[in-house]
């Protein structure tokens, strides 16, 4: 039985963790070590937008000395990731070489959907744990140091999620510049959280309750673990903010275990989840404490195969796409239909495009979001749908993934920009505009097959016969309309896949 050992890095807020882990087929992902070195860079970044100096060294310090422990434990591989701290900074292009230079270790940074969706996995590993907690309405709380994340499921499904600028760091950092006594901050807090929680309610929750929260951070977790429990009912969230603030104030941190910083934290952590537990209506908090790290050694072994994947994460980033659509009044009927034609466009011509399993991932969700534009404008349904894609987070996908299936949606209803023509206009590759490029051609035939909205061509069969792609669809339907438009549509999917759609009718 091969056994895999890997590291996992998180550069985060107020702290950088290593854990290293031994992970094999029959014994499942096991933490071998664990190391964090507490050094504030939120602070810095979110004020000013860099680290100081002194920051920057301490950073690659840190890391030489993880890149030494990995290499005592064999580490075979390893993935290093910066999140919302390390994302704010204006000069990541200077410093990220610097680290890489003093501890060999490359820092991904990865954006809030990814930081979040790697977070949910490392929930979602817990297995039955997970599936029996988000069986009812259920919130996952994902507290970091600069934002929140709520993600929303009901009957298992992923129905909503949405980041807000609520970090505790930040709050803290903010609260602690105001000239107010120890006792009003926290009334200070609650404020400010219940001003934005309240918008969300109304926004996703309208009357319904969540009876359950799944809380992922550093210090409610460490707190209950300390107590040698995962969960907690809503109603002694309370007790949790008291603890630590009359603990803080006394001096008494080292009793549970926690420097006066962290407890500092924690009082803020709990005062949160306090105003969301109570504005959701919720009973009980499970606090699994799972970290990034567990996240990015889960997404490991599912990647390598060492694991089978404990639950369906490519449907909930579709839920998720689907959300959007229906905010924004997209006709569900007639994503599915585009959807059909336009996978089975994609998998006949897969040696012709040579894209994989997560580009058609893209493609699925851009047929979802194909009409979300005509709600702001239906004279520039193409420009709209693109801002608000890339004003709106789909949980699980990285920024210039987003940035892929924006553009689809764009380019289905308008002129095809090429790269040649953008002028760094985007942070786009060549290898990103070929994409999609490709998945445009396949939406734009998709579409022109239903201009009807009629779902004619939902049982198509497509085959490549030569230089030609048939399309096949049964007989008795009348498709003149199709065969028109699918003329104007053509010249594009011939110049990207070199390929003429042609339109059959199967005979009686």
């Amino acid at each position: 039985m091969a056994v895999h050992m890997f590291g996992a890095i998180d550069v985060g807020s107020y702290e950088i963790g290593l854990k290293v882990y031994q992970i094999s087929r029959g014994k499942g992902i096991n933490v071998i070590d664990h190391l964090e070195r507490r050094i504030d860079l939120g602070s810095d970044t979110y004020n000013t937008g860099k680290l100081s100096y002194e920051r920057v060294q301490q950073v690659g310090k840190i890391l030489a000395e993880y890149a030494k422990i990995m290499n005592t434990y064999k580490v075979e591989d390893y993935k290093a990731y910066g999140t919302s701290a390390i994302r704010e900074m204006n000069n990541k292009s200077l410093v990220l070489p610097q680290w890489e230079s003093a501890s060999g270790i490359h820092v991904d940074v990865i954006s809030n959907s990814e930081q979040r969706f790697l977070d949910y996995k490392s929930v979602a590993s817990r297995g039955s744990q997970f599936d029996d907690f988000i069986r009812d309405t259920c919130a996952i709380v994902d507290i970091g140091g600069g934002s929140i994340q709520i993600s929303l499921f009901d009957e298992n499904v992923l129905t909503a999620t949405q980041n807000m600028p609520l970090g505790i760091l930040r709050l803290y950092d903010s609260v602690s510049a105001l000239d107010a006594r120890s006792s009003q901050k926290e009334m200070l807090i609650e404020e400010i959280v219940d001003a934005q929680i309240q918008t969300f309610q109304k926004l996703y929750l309208g009357d319904r309750k969540i009876h359950n929260i799944i809380v992922v951070d550093d210090y409610i977790s460490s707190f209950l673990q300390s107590r040698h429990t995962e969960y907690v009912d809503t109603k002694n969230v309370d007790k949790i903010s008291q603890i630590a603030r009359e603990s803080s104030l006394n001096g008494l941190s080292r009793s549970l275990g926690m420097t006066t910083d962290a407890l500092q934290l924690l009082f803020v952590s709990a005062v949160m989840l306090r105003v969301i537990a109570r504005e959701f209506g919720a009973d009980t908090i499970w606090a699994p404490g799972v970290t990034l790290c567990d996240g990015i050694a889960y997404e490991y072994a599912e990647k390598k195969r060492i694991l089978p994947p404990s639950h369906n994460f490519e449907e909930d980033i579709l839920a998720c796409a689907r959300n959007i659509s229906n905010r924004y009044q997209g006709s569900m009927a007639r994503s599915r239909t585009l959807e059909t034609i336009a996978v089975k466009i994609f998998e006949a011509t897969k040696k012709i495009h040579g894209l994989g399993k997560r580009e058609l991932l893209l493609l699925r969700i851009a047929t979802t979001l194909h009409d979300c534009g005509k709600y702001i404008s239906m004279a520039d349904i193409g420009e709209c749908g693109y801002q608000i894609i890339m004003s709106t987070e789909i949980i699980g996908l990285s920024h210039i993934e987003r940035e892929i299936v924006a553009n689809v949606v764009k380019f289905n209803h308008s002129d095809f920009i090429y790269f040649e023509e953008q002028q760094n206009a985007s942070d786009l590759d060549e290898a990103a505009y070929q994409t999609i490029a490709k998945l445009t051609a396949i939406l734009r035939i998709a579409n022109g097959l239903d201009r009807s909205h009629k779902q004619k061509f939902g049982d198509i069969r497509v085959h490549i016969q030569g230089d030609r792609m048939i399309l096949t669809v049964q007989a008795g339907i009348d498709i003149t309309l199709e065969k028109g438009m699918i003329s104007h549509r053509a010249d594009f999917f011939e110049e990207v896949f070199g390929l003429t759609p042609v339109i059959k009718q199967a005979k009686n």
